[in-house]
C-alpha cells in the first residue's frame, strides 16, 4: 500500500515510550454515602444468597440421606 518516504528515527520512537505529560489528571471522585450504602447492600445480598444456597444445598448432597435408600428401607420393612 502507501509507504512513508521519510524514515522515522529510532530515537524518536524510543522517546515516545518515555513521554510524560506535565498535565496531572483530576483526582477521582469520592463516592457519596448513598453509593457506599448501596454497594454494601448489594454485596451483603450476594453473600447472603451464596450462604443460603450452601445452607439448603448441602443436605441434598449428603449421601446418607439419599431418597432411594429411604424408599428401599421402607419397602423391606413391609415384607
Amino acid at each position: 500500500m502507501f509507504r512513508r518516504r521519510e524514515a522515522v528515527p529510532f530515537a524518536f520512537v524510543a522517546e515516545a515510550d518515555r513521554f510524560r505529560s506535565n498535565v496531572t489528571p483530576p483526582p477521582p471522585e469520592r463516592p457519596s454515602a448513598s453509593q457506599v450504602l448501596l454497594r454494601s447492600l448489594v454485596g451483603l445480598t450476594v453473600v447472603a444468597g451464596l450462604a443460603g444456597s450452601l445452607l439448603f444445598g448441602l443436605p441434598a448432597l449428603d449421601p446418607g440421606h439419599a431418597p432411594g435408600k429411604a424408599q428401599q428401607s421402607e419397602a423391606s420393612r413391609s415384607r
